[in-house]
Protein backbone atom coordinates (compact mmCIF):
# COMPACT_ATOMS: atom_id res chain seq x y z
CA UNK A 1 0.00 0.00 0.00
CA UNK A 2 1.09 3.15 -1.01
CA UNK A 3 1.56 5.72 1.95
CA UNK A 4 2.08 9.64 1.02
CA UNK A 5 3.07 12.14 3.57
CA UNK A 6 1.25 16.02 3.81
CA UNK A 7 3.78 18.18 5.56
CA UNK A 8 2.44 22.16 6.70
CA UNK A 9 5.32 23.94 6.56
CA UNK A 10 4.85 28.14 7.02
CA UNK A 11 5.05 28.22 3.28
CA UNK A 12 2.66 25.71 1.84
CA UNK A 13 1.44 22.63 1.76
CA UNK A 14 3.53 20.17 0.66
CA UNK A 15 2.39 16.33 -0.54
CA UNK A 16 5.53 13.77 -0.26
CA UNK A 17 4.65 10.07 -1.65
CA UNK A 18 6.98 7.18 0.62
CA UNK A 19 7.19 4.00 -1.24
CA UNK A 20 10.29 1.34 -0.90
CA UNK A 21 9.89 2.05 3.09
CA UNK A 22 11.52 -1.71 3.31
CA UNK A 23 14.81 0.13 2.83
CA UNK A 24 14.38 1.76 5.86
CA UNK A 25 12.30 -0.80 7.74
CA UNK A 26 8.81 -0.20 9.33
CA UNK A 27 9.99 0.11 13.00
CA UNK A 28 10.88 3.31 14.38
CA UNK A 29 13.58 3.02 15.53
CA UNK A 30 14.54 2.11 12.17
CA UNK A 31 13.25 5.20 10.50
CA UNK A 32 15.25 7.70 13.64
CA UNK A 33 18.44 6.22 12.24
CA UNK A 34 17.78 6.82 8.23
CA UNK A 35 16.40 10.36 8.40
CA UNK A 36 19.79 12.28 8.79
CA UNK A 37 21.01 10.59 6.00
CA UNK A 38 19.69 12.31 3.28
CA UNK A 39 21.05 10.04 0.58
CA UNK A 40 19.31 7.09 1.61
CA UNK A 41 16.22 9.87 2.87
CA UNK A 42 15.81 11.48 -0.52
CA UNK A 43 14.94 7.64 -2.28
CA UNK A 44 12.25 6.86 -0.22
CA UNK A 45 10.56 9.87 0.28
CA UNK A 46 9.92 12.35 -3.08
CA UNK A 47 7.84 14.99 -3.36
CA UNK A 48 5.00 14.59 -5.51
CA UNK A 49 3.02 18.25 -5.38
CA UNK A 50 3.59 21.56 -3.38
CA UNK A 51 0.86 24.27 -3.08
CA UNK A 52 2.38 27.57 -1.71
CA UNK A 53 0.28 30.02 0.31
CA UNK A 54 -0.91 33.41 -1.46
CA UNK A 55 0.20 35.39 1.48
CA UNK A 56 0.91 35.77 4.92
CA UNK A 57 -3.00 36.05 6.08
CA UNK A 58 -3.63 33.25 4.03
CA UNK A 59 -0.61 31.51 5.93
CA UNK A 60 -1.82 32.25 9.42
CA UNK A 61 -5.49 31.35 8.34
CA UNK A 62 -4.46 27.91 7.43
CA UNK A 63 -2.14 27.13 10.24
CA UNK A 64 -4.95 28.10 12.65
CA UNK A 65 -7.23 25.50 10.95
CA UNK A 66 -5.26 23.09 10.96
CA UNK A 67 -4.38 23.43 14.62
CA UNK A 68 -7.83 23.23 15.00
CA UNK A 69 -8.32 19.83 12.87
CA UNK A 70 -10.12 21.49 10.28
CA UNK A 71 -9.47 20.99 6.61
CA UNK A 72 -9.82 24.17 4.69
CA UNK A 73 -11.34 24.16 0.72
CA UNK A 74 -7.87 24.80 0.09
CA UNK A 75 -6.28 21.61 1.05
CA UNK A 76 -9.18 19.91 0.28
CA UNK A 77 -8.85 20.61 -3.30
CA UNK A 78 -5.44 20.30 -3.20
CA UNK A 79 -5.62 16.30 -1.66
CA UNK A 80 -8.51 16.03 -4.36
CA UNK A 81 -6.07 17.09 -6.96
CA UNK A 82 -2.85 15.08 -6.55
CA UNK A 83 -4.08 12.14 -4.75
CA UNK A 84 -5.23 9.13 -6.43
CA UNK A 85 -9.28 8.73 -6.35
CA UNK A 86 -11.05 7.12 -4.10
CA UNK A 87 -13.75 4.76 -5.38
CA UNK A 88 -16.91 4.42 -3.78
CA UNK A 89 -17.37 0.79 -2.38
CA UNK A 90 -13.62 -0.33 -3.37
CA UNK A 91 -11.08 0.25 -0.11
CA UNK A 92 -8.39 2.58 -1.59
CA UNK A 93 -4.82 1.46 -2.25
CA UNK A 94 -2.83 4.07 -0.40
CA UNK A 95 -3.03 6.08 3.19
CA UNK A 96 -2.08 9.55 4.06
CA UNK A 97 -0.33 10.25 6.88
CA UNK A 98 -0.74 13.57 8.75
CA UNK A 99 1.11 14.86 12.40
CA UNK A 100 -2.15 15.87 13.61
CA UNK A 101 -5.04 12.72 14.50
CA UNK A 102 -7.83 15.67 14.44
CA UNK A 103 -7.31 16.62 11.21
CA UNK A 104 -6.80 13.22 9.89
CA UNK A 105 -10.23 12.32 11.26
CA UNK A 106 -11.97 15.44 9.03
CA UNK A 107 -10.06 15.01 6.22
CA UNK A 108 -11.51 10.97 6.51
CA UNK A 109 -15.12 12.07 7.08
CA UNK A 110 -15.14 14.58 3.96
CA UNK A 111 -13.02 12.89 1.35
CA UNK A 112 -12.80 9.00 2.55
CA UNK A 113 -9.60 9.03 2.15
CA UNK A 114 -7.62 6.92 4.98
CA UNK A 115 -5.35 8.58 7.37
CA UNK A 116 -2.95 7.50 10.22
CA UNK A 117 -1.05 9.44 12.80
CA UNK A 118 1.14 7.35 14.62
CA UNK A 119 4.85 7.15 16.06
CA UNK A 120 6.12 6.27 12.54
CA UNK A 121 4.22 9.16 10.40
CA UNK A 122 5.89 10.97 12.90
CA UNK A 123 9.12 9.90 12.23
CA UNK A 124 8.78 11.16 8.26
CA UNK A 125 7.62 13.73 8.62
CA UNK A 126 10.27 14.93 10.66
CA UNK A 127 12.44 13.84 7.88
CA UNK A 128 10.88 15.76 5.75
CA UNK A 129 11.01 18.75 8.39
CA UNK A 130 14.76 18.26 8.43
CA UNK A 131 15.41 18.07 4.51
CA UNK A 132 12.43 20.54 3.29
CA UNK A 133 14.55 23.33 1.66
CA UNK A 134 16.23 20.91 -0.61
CA UNK A 135 13.06 19.15 -1.72
CA UNK A 136 11.74 22.64 -2.84
CA UNK A 137 14.30 23.38 -5.69
CA UNK A 138 12.94 27.33 -5.84
CA UNK A 139 13.47 28.49 -1.84
CA UNK A 140 16.06 30.99 -1.39
CA UNK A 141 18.75 30.64 1.61
CA UNK A 142 16.57 32.45 4.46
CA UNK A 143 13.51 32.33 2.88
CA UNK A 144 11.70 29.64 4.78
CA UNK A 145 13.59 30.50 8.53
CA UNK A 146 12.02 34.17 7.34
CA UNK A 147 8.51 32.71 6.40
CA UNK A 148 8.81 30.25 10.16
CA UNK A 149 9.66 33.54 11.91
CA UNK A 150 7.02 35.56 10.57
CA UNK A 151 3.74 33.10 10.93
CA UNK A 152 5.15 32.32 14.33
CA UNK A 153 5.24 35.86 15.12
CA UNK A 154 1.50 36.13 13.75
CA UNK A 155 0.16 33.04 14.82
CA UNK A 156 1.04 34.03 18.84
CA UNK A 157 -0.17 37.19 18.15
CA UNK A 158 -4.11 35.80 17.18
CA UNK A 159 -3.63 33.09 19.83
CA UNK A 160 -2.81 36.03 22.74
CA UNK A 161 -5.18 38.50 20.89
CA UNK A 162 -8.46 39.04 23.55
CA UNK A 163 -11.00 41.24 23.37
CA UNK A 164 -9.79 44.56 26.22
CA UNK A 165 -13.08 44.88 28.01
CA UNK A 166 -13.09 41.36 28.89
CA UNK A 167 -9.86 40.62 30.52
CA UNK A 168 -10.23 38.67 34.00
CA UNK A 169 -7.13 39.33 35.26
CA UNK A 170 -7.77 42.93 35.61
CA UNK A 171 -10.81 41.29 38.18
CA UNK A 172 -7.97 38.95 39.73
CA UNK A 173 -5.47 41.93 40.52
CA UNK A 174 -8.02 44.03 41.73
CA UNK A 175 -9.64 41.87 43.89
CA UNK A 176 -6.00 40.84 45.17
CA UNK A 177 -5.44 44.30 45.77
CA UNK A 178 -8.73 45.54 47.41
CA UNK A 179 -8.26 42.40 50.23
CA UNK A 180 -4.37 43.70 50.40
CA UNK A 181 -5.72 47.03 50.65
CA UNK A 182 -8.77 45.99 53.62
CA UNK A 183 -5.87 44.28 55.67
CA UNK A 184 -3.76 47.27 55.34
CA UNK A 185 -6.07 49.65 55.97
CA UNK A 186 -7.51 47.74 59.37
CA UNK A 187 -3.87 47.37 60.67
CA UNK A 188 -3.05 51.31 59.89
CA UNK A 189 -6.28 52.50 61.49
CA UNK A 190 -5.40 50.45 64.61
CA UNK A 191 -1.86 52.05 64.78
CA UNK A 192 -4.14 55.79 64.57
CA UNK A 193 -6.23 54.85 67.57
CA UNK A 194 -3.03 53.92 69.40
CA UNK A 195 -1.30 56.54 68.24
CA UNK A 196 -4.00 59.33 68.89
CA UNK A 197 -5.00 57.61 72.40
CA UNK A 198 -2.33 59.12 74.06
CA UNK A 199 -3.78 62.27 73.63
CA UNK A 200 -7.41 61.45 73.42
CA UNK A 201 -8.07 58.13 74.86
CA UNK A 202 -11.75 58.26 75.57
CA UNK A 203 -12.53 58.76 71.58
CA UNK A 204 -11.83 55.44 71.20
CA UNK A 205 -15.25 54.48 72.97
CA UNK A 206 -17.24 57.23 71.18
CA UNK A 207 -15.83 56.53 67.59
CA UNK A 208 -15.94 53.16 67.04
CA UNK A 209 -15.45 53.41 63.05
CA UNK A 210 -12.00 53.26 62.13
CA UNK A 211 -12.41 55.36 58.97
CA UNK A 212 -14.56 58.45 61.44
CA UNK A 213 -12.02 57.79 63.64
CA UNK A 214 -9.42 59.57 61.50
CA UNK A 215 -11.24 62.13 60.17
CA UNK A 216 -12.16 63.05 63.88
CA UNK A 217 -9.07 62.82 65.18
CA UNK A 218 -7.65 64.68 61.95
CA UNK A 219 -10.42 67.36 62.74
CA UNK A 220 -9.69 67.67 66.60
CA UNK A 221 -5.90 68.01 66.26
CA UNK A 222 -5.38 69.26 69.69
CA UNK A 223 -7.84 68.01 72.41
CA UNK A 224 -7.18 71.62 74.39
CA UNK A 225 -8.42 73.31 71.72
CA UNK A 226 -12.14 71.82 71.74
CA UNK A 227 -15.01 74.16 72.25
CA UNK A 228 -18.14 74.64 71.61
CA UNK A 229 -17.78 75.63 68.09
CA UNK A 230 -16.78 72.55 66.84
CA UNK A 231 -20.08 70.75 67.49
CA UNK A 232 -21.01 71.28 63.95
CA UNK A 233 -18.40 70.23 62.35
CA UNK A 234 -18.19 67.41 64.74
CA UNK A 235 -22.03 66.56 63.71
CA UNK A 236 -21.35 66.85 59.94
CA UNK A 237 -18.38 64.29 59.89
CA UNK A 238 -20.33 61.90 62.82
CA UNK A 239 -23.89 62.67 61.82
CA UNK A 240 -25.04 62.76 65.16
CA UNK A 241 -24.88 66.19 67.42
CA UNK A 242 -25.60 64.04 70.56
CA UNK A 243 -22.44 62.21 69.54
CA UNK A 244 -20.45 65.44 68.83
CA UNK A 245 -21.10 67.25 71.87
CA UNK A 246 -20.17 64.26 73.56
CA UNK A 247 -16.86 64.41 71.78
CA UNK A 248 -16.38 68.16 73.17
CA UNK A 249 -17.33 67.27 76.63
CA UNK A 250 -14.72 63.95 76.75
CA UNK A 251 -12.53 66.08 75.60
CA UNK A 252 -12.68 69.25 78.21
CA UNK A 253 -12.59 66.12 80.76
CA UNK A 254 -9.67 63.90 78.91
CA UNK A 255 -6.90 62.48 81.18
CA UNK A 256 -4.50 62.27 78.09
CA UNK A 257 -1.41 63.44 77.64
CA UNK A 258 -0.03 66.61 75.90
CA UNK A 259 1.67 65.73 72.53
CA UNK A 260 3.84 68.36 70.88
CA UNK A 261 3.25 70.14 67.93
CA UNK A 262 5.45 67.83 65.52
CA UNK A 263 3.56 65.13 67.19
CA UNK A 264 0.17 66.12 66.26
CA UNK A 265 1.63 67.05 62.91
CA UNK A 266 2.88 63.44 62.74
CA UNK A 267 -0.54 61.95 64.11
CA UNK A 268 -2.23 63.98 61.51
CA UNK A 269 -0.44 63.35 58.13
CA UNK A 270 -0.75 59.31 59.15
CA UNK A 271 -4.62 59.69 60.08
CA UNK A 272 -4.76 61.22 56.30
CA UNK A 273 -2.73 58.77 54.59
CA UNK A 274 -5.46 56.52 56.04
CA UNK A 275 -8.68 58.10 54.95
CA UNK A 276 -6.62 58.34 51.37
CA UNK A 277 -6.17 54.92 51.48
CA UNK A 278 -10.26 54.31 52.31
CA UNK A 279 -11.25 56.72 49.35
CA UNK A 280 -9.03 54.45 47.14
CA UNK A 281 -10.49 51.50 48.37
CA UNK A 282 -14.39 52.88 47.64
CA UNK A 283 -13.09 53.50 44.36
CA UNK A 284 -11.65 50.05 43.78
CA UNK A 285 -14.63 48.32 44.55
CA UNK A 286 -16.24 50.54 42.01
CA UNK A 287 -14.08 49.63 39.41
CA UNK A 288 -14.38 45.90 40.39
CA UNK A 289 -17.92 46.20 40.07
CA UNK A 290 -17.54 47.96 36.69
CA UNK A 291 -14.76 44.64 35.83
CA UNK A 292 -17.58 42.33 36.78
CA UNK A 293 -20.47 43.74 35.06
CA UNK A 294 -18.21 42.93 31.95
CA UNK A 295 -16.47 39.75 32.18
CA UNK A 296 -19.01 38.02 34.49
CA UNK A 297 -22.50 39.72 34.79
CA UNK A 298 -24.58 36.55 35.69
CA UNK A 299 -21.91 35.29 38.06
CA UNK A 300 -21.96 38.73 39.61
CA UNK A 301 -25.66 39.05 40.02
CA UNK A 302 -25.83 35.65 41.25
CA UNK A 303 -23.29 35.48 43.78
CA UNK A 304 -22.25 39.18 44.16
CA UNK A 305 -19.46 41.02 43.01
CA UNK A 306 -16.00 40.24 45.28
CA UNK A 307 -17.51 36.43 45.74
CA UNK A 308 -17.52 36.08 42.29
CA UNK A 309 -14.20 38.36 41.66
CA UNK A 310 -12.54 35.39 44.71
CA UNK A 311 -13.86 32.64 42.80
CA UNK A 312 -12.49 33.57 39.36
CA UNK A 313 -9.20 34.70 41.11
CA UNK A 314 -8.70 31.32 43.01
CA UNK A 315 -9.49 29.24 39.72
CA UNK A 316 -6.84 31.36 37.95
CA UNK A 317 -9.46 32.72 35.22
CA UNK A 318 -13.01 33.03 34.07
CA UNK A 319 -12.57 29.79 31.90
CA UNK A 320 -11.19 27.64 34.50
CA UNK A 321 -14.06 28.40 36.80
CA UNK A 322 -15.95 27.38 33.66
CA UNK A 323 -14.26 23.90 33.54
CA UNK A 324 -14.89 23.28 37.19
CA UNK A 325 -17.47 20.96 37.81
CA UNK A 326 -20.18 21.93 40.62
CA UNK A 327 -18.98 19.90 43.42
CA UNK A 328 -15.19 20.98 42.60
CA UNK A 329 -16.83 25.12 42.74
CA UNK A 330 -18.62 24.02 45.89
CA UNK A 331 -15.03 23.46 48.44
CA UNK A 332 -12.92 25.94 45.99
CA UNK A 333 -11.06 27.77 48.92
CA UNK A 334 -10.97 25.04 51.55
CA UNK A 335 -8.51 22.72 49.55
CA UNK A 336 -6.67 22.15 53.44
CA UNK A 337 -9.47 20.90 55.23
CA UNK A 338 -10.68 18.61 51.85
CA UNK A 339 -6.90 17.43 52.27
CA UNK A 340 -6.99 16.95 56.11
CA UNK A 341 -10.63 15.00 55.84
CA UNK A 342 -9.19 12.50 53.86
CA UNK A 343 -6.10 11.94 55.20
CA UNK A 344 -7.68 11.82 58.87
CA UNK A 345 -10.85 10.06 57.11
CA UNK A 346 -12.75 12.57 58.89
CA UNK A 347 -15.97 14.45 57.34
CA UNK A 348 -15.41 16.78 53.84
CA UNK A 349 -15.97 20.23 53.84
CA UNK A 350 -19.26 21.42 52.71
CA UNK A 351 -18.69 24.72 50.88
CA UNK A 352 -15.44 26.83 50.45
CA UNK A 353 -15.82 30.79 48.90
CA UNK A 354 -18.79 30.37 48.23
CA UNK A 355 -19.93 30.58 51.98
CA UNK A 356 -19.22 34.35 52.09
CA UNK A 357 -22.96 34.23 50.19
CA UNK A 358 -25.68 35.46 52.05
CA UNK A 359 -27.94 32.50 50.93
CA UNK A 360 -25.55 29.99 52.91
CA UNK A 361 -25.89 32.48 55.97
CA UNK A 362 -29.43 32.59 55.37
CA UNK A 363 -30.15 28.99 55.35
CA UNK A 364 -30.66 26.76 58.91
CA UNK A 365 -27.72 24.61 59.23
CA UNK A 366 -29.13 21.28 58.27
CA UNK A 367 -29.85 22.76 54.78
CA UNK A 368 -26.22 24.87 54.55
CA UNK A 369 -25.10 21.82 53.23
CA UNK A 370 -27.65 21.51 50.45
CA UNK A 371 -28.18 24.62 49.63
CA UNK A 372 -23.98 25.20 49.04
CA UNK A 373 -24.54 22.25 46.95
CA UNK A 374 -27.28 24.06 44.73
CA UNK A 375 -25.75 27.69 44.77
CA UNK A 376 -22.37 25.98 43.69
CA UNK A 377 -24.42 24.22 40.72
CA UNK A 378 -25.70 27.73 39.31
CA UNK A 379 -22.50 29.51 39.88
CA UNK A 380 -21.15 26.89 37.60
CA UNK A 381 -23.86 27.31 35.14
CA UNK A 382 -23.67 31.24 35.59
CA UNK A 383 -20.00 30.96 34.97
CA UNK A 384 -20.29 29.04 31.62
CA UNK A 385 -22.55 31.12 30.53
CA UNK A 386 -20.46 34.49 31.17
CA UNK A 387 -17.59 32.24 29.60
CA UNK A 388 -18.96 31.09 26.07
CA UNK A 389 -21.93 33.92 25.83
CA UNK A 390 -21.37 36.20 22.74
CA UNK A 391 -23.16 39.27 24.01
CA UNK A 392 -23.21 40.23 28.18
CA UNK A 393 -26.25 40.20 29.68
CA UNK A 394 -27.83 39.55 33.32
CA UNK A 395 -30.96 38.24 32.34
CA UNK A 396 -29.61 34.83 33.18
CA UNK A 397 -27.75 35.12 36.34
CA UNK A 398 -30.91 37.31 38.24
CA UNK A 399 -33.37 34.08 37.32
CA UNK A 400 -30.66 31.71 38.88
CA UNK A 401 -30.59 33.99 42.02
CA UNK A 402 -34.58 33.73 41.70
CA UNK A 403 -34.03 29.73 41.60
CA UNK A 404 -31.66 30.14 44.54
CA UNK A 405 -34.39 31.87 46.51
CA UNK A 406 -36.68 29.57 45.32
CA UNK A 407 -34.92 26.23 46.71
CA UNK A 408 -34.68 28.36 50.07
CA UNK A 409 -38.23 28.68 50.64
CA UNK A 410 -38.52 24.99 49.59
CA UNK A 411 -36.22 24.20 52.16
CA UNK A 412 -38.15 25.86 54.85
CA UNK A 413 -41.96 26.13 54.09
CA UNK A 414 -42.01 23.59 51.45
CA UNK A 415 -42.75 25.13 48.21
CA UNK A 416 -42.03 23.33 45.18
CA UNK A 417 -39.47 25.44 43.11
CA UNK A 418 -39.63 25.74 39.08
CA UNK A 419 -37.68 23.41 37.21
CA UNK A 420 -34.48 24.78 35.59
CA UNK A 421 -35.52 23.80 31.90
CA UNK A 422 -38.51 25.97 32.02
CA UNK A 423 -36.75 29.27 33.56
CA UNK A 424 -33.97 28.59 31.12
CA UNK A 425 -36.69 28.68 28.43
CA UNK A 426 -38.04 31.76 29.73
CA UNK A 427 -35.11 33.34 29.69
CA UNK A 428 -34.43 32.96 25.95
CA UNK A 429 -37.64 33.77 24.94
CA UNK A 430 -37.07 37.11 26.71
CA UNK A 431 -34.08 37.58 25.44
CA UNK A 432 -34.89 37.01 21.24
CA UNK A 433 -38.19 39.42 22.07
CA UNK A 434 -36.11 41.82 23.06
CA UNK A 435 -33.94 41.49 20.15
CA UNK A 436 -36.83 41.23 18.28
CA UNK A 437 -38.06 44.73 19.54
CA UNK A 438 -34.60 46.44 18.98
CA UNK A 439 -34.70 45.46 15.21
CA UNK A 440 -37.68 46.66 15.17
CA UNK A 441 -36.74 50.12 16.62
CA UNK A 442 -33.80 50.03 14.35
CA UNK A 443 -35.34 49.53 11.43
CA UNK A 444 -38.17 51.99 12.30
CA UNK A 445 -35.72 54.10 13.18
CA UNK A 446 -34.04 53.66 9.37
CA UNK A 447 -37.00 53.28 7.82
CA UNK A 448 -37.42 57.25 9.49
CA UNK A 449 -34.30 58.35 8.05
CA UNK A 450 -34.71 56.46 5.11
CA UNK A 451 -38.23 58.87 4.56
CA UNK A 452 -36.43 61.83 5.70
CA UNK A 453 -33.40 61.57 3.36
CA UNK A 454 -36.17 60.55 0.62
CA UNK A 455 -38.03 64.12 1.85
CA UNK A 456 -34.41 65.92 1.27
CA UNK A 457 -34.04 64.75 -2.12
CA UNK A 458 -37.42 65.37 -3.35
CA UNK A 459 -36.96 68.91 -2.04
CA UNK A 460 -33.84 69.09 -3.53
CA UNK A 461 -34.78 67.87 -6.73
CA UNK A 462 -38.29 70.57 -6.48
CA UNK A 463 -35.81 73.15 -5.86
CA UNK A 464 -33.40 72.39 -8.59
CA UNK A 465 -36.19 72.28 -10.70
CA UNK A 466 -37.44 75.59 -9.87
CA UNK A 467 -33.95 76.90 -9.91
CA UNK A 468 -33.53 75.61 -13.54
CA UNK A 469 -37.29 77.11 -14.67
CA UNK A 470 -35.85 80.30 -13.27
CA UNK A 471 -32.71 80.29 -14.78
CA UNK A 472 -34.33 79.31 -18.27
CA UNK A 473 -36.83 82.54 -17.75
CA UNK A 474 -34.06 84.70 -17.38
CA UNK A 475 -32.25 83.59 -20.10
CA UNK A 476 -35.79 83.69 -22.13
CA UNK A 477 -35.86 87.24 -20.98
CA UNK A 478 -32.14 87.97 -21.64
CA UNK A 479 -32.13 87.07 -25.05
CA UNK A 480 -35.54 88.76 -25.68
CA UNK A 481 -33.83 92.04 -24.53
CA UNK A 482 -30.88 91.03 -26.45
CA UNK A 483 -33.09 91.02 -29.62
CA UNK A 484 -34.89 94.13 -29.18
CA UNK A 485 -31.30 95.81 -28.33
CA UNK A 486 -30.06 93.96 -31.87
CA UNK A 487 -33.18 95.56 -33.83
CA UNK A 488 -32.86 98.93 -31.88
CA UNK A 489 -29.64 99.23 -33.70
CA UNK A 490 -30.44 98.01 -36.64
CA UNK A 491 -32.66 100.75 -36.94
CA UNK A 492 -30.54 102.99 -36.14
CA UNK A 493 -28.03 102.12 -38.33
CA UNK A 494 -30.26 102.70 -41.48
CA UNK A 495 -31.39 106.02 -40.75
CA UNK A 496 -27.13 106.69 -41.08
CA UNK A 497 -27.32 105.43 -44.13
CA UNK A 498 -30.45 107.37 -45.28
CA UNK A 499 -29.19 110.63 -44.11
CA UNK A 500 -25.73 109.70 -45.34
CA UNK A 501 -26.89 109.50 -49.01
CA UNK A 502 -28.49 112.64 -48.39
CA UNK A 503 -25.62 114.77 -47.85
CA UNK A 504 -23.51 113.32 -50.90
CA UNK A 505 -27.06 114.09 -53.47
CA UNK A 506 -26.44 117.29 -51.84
CA UNK A 507 -23.25 118.16 -52.04
CA UNK A 508 -23.36 115.97 -55.55
CA UNK A 509 -25.41 118.95 -56.78
CA UNK A 510 -23.25 121.75 -55.03
CA UNK A 511 -20.44 120.57 -56.87
CA UNK A 512 -22.78 120.37 -60.52
CA UNK A 513 -23.65 123.86 -59.75
CA UNK A 514 -19.96 125.11 -59.37
CA UNK A 515 -19.35 123.29 -61.99
CA UNK A 516 -21.57 124.95 -64.27
CA UNK A 517 -20.76 128.10 -63.20
CA UNK A 518 -17.32 127.90 -63.92
CA UNK A 519 -18.08 126.89 -67.66
CA UNK A 520 -20.63 130.12 -68.02
CA UNK A 521 -17.40 131.94 -66.83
Amino acid sequence: MAMYLLYESSSGYGLFEAHGLDEIGQNTEAVRSSVSDLSRFGRVVQLTAFHPFESALDALNQVNAVSEGVMTDELRSFLELNLPKVKEGKKPKFSLGTSEPKLGSHILEATKIPCQSNEFVLELLRGVRLHFDRFIKDLKPGDLEKSQLGLAHSYSRAKVKFNVNRVDNMVIQAIFLLDTLDKDINSFAMRVREWYSWHFPELVKIVNDNYLYARVSKMIDDKSKLTEDHIPMLTEVLGDEDKAKEVVEAGKASMGQDLSPLDLINVQTFAQKVMDLADYRKKLYDYLVSKMSDIAPNLAALIGDVVGARLISHAGSLTNLAKCPSSTLQILGAEKALFRALKTRGNTPKYGLIFHSSFIGRASAKNKGRIARYLANKCSIASRIDCFADGATTAFGEKLREQVEERLDFYDKGVAPRKNVDVMKEVIENLQNKDEENKETVDASAKKSKKKKAKGEEEEEVEKSEKKKKRKMETEEENEKSEKKKKKKSKSAGGDEETDDGQSKKKSKKKKKSKSEDDDE
